[in-house]
């Protein structure tokens, strides 16, 4: 997604340096946004500016996590599996878990968004290219 100016993508940024990330970060400010990014940026799946993770906050302003998976489900099923979604919460609420089980979500993280927590999901969805870093 887009950098912006905010505090949000610049923590993240700050975050993954840490991390053996090779690839771009990107952000975005709201659900939206991120879909516009994506359609832009993912005209084919394999696509090298399209995103290989999603961070995808349940809150957000203009369009939120879930209805921007239930915007997101439109998209190509081949560049949809080629996306790794991780739901970012406050709190694990039932009713949210039940509900993003029926999307193309991989998982949740409670927040805050820590370094430690950007390795596990490196290590569990992406161990080839982590444990070659």
């Amino acid at each position: 997604m887009p950098a912006s100016s905010t505090t949000r993508p610049t923590a993240l940024t700050s975050i993954c340096a840490s991390q053996p990330i090779t690839a771009q970060v990107q952000g975005a400010l709201n659900g939206q946004e991120a879909l516009d990014v994506l359609a832009t940026s993912c005209t084919t799946p394999d696509a090298p500016t399209c995103p290989a993770l999603i961070l995808l906050d349940v809150n957000m302003p203009v369009m939120n996590g879930f209805e921007f998976l239930t915007a997101y489900r439109q998209l190509p099923l081949a560049q949809q599996q080629a996306i790794v979604i991780v739901m970012l919460t406050t709190s694990l609420h039932a009713r949210d878990v039940e509900r993003a089980q029926e999307l193309p979500v991989a998982g949740f993280l409670n927040k805050p968004l820590t370094a430690d927590k950007i390795a596990k999901i490196l290590t569990d969805y992406f161990p080839a290219n982590h444990a070659s870093a």
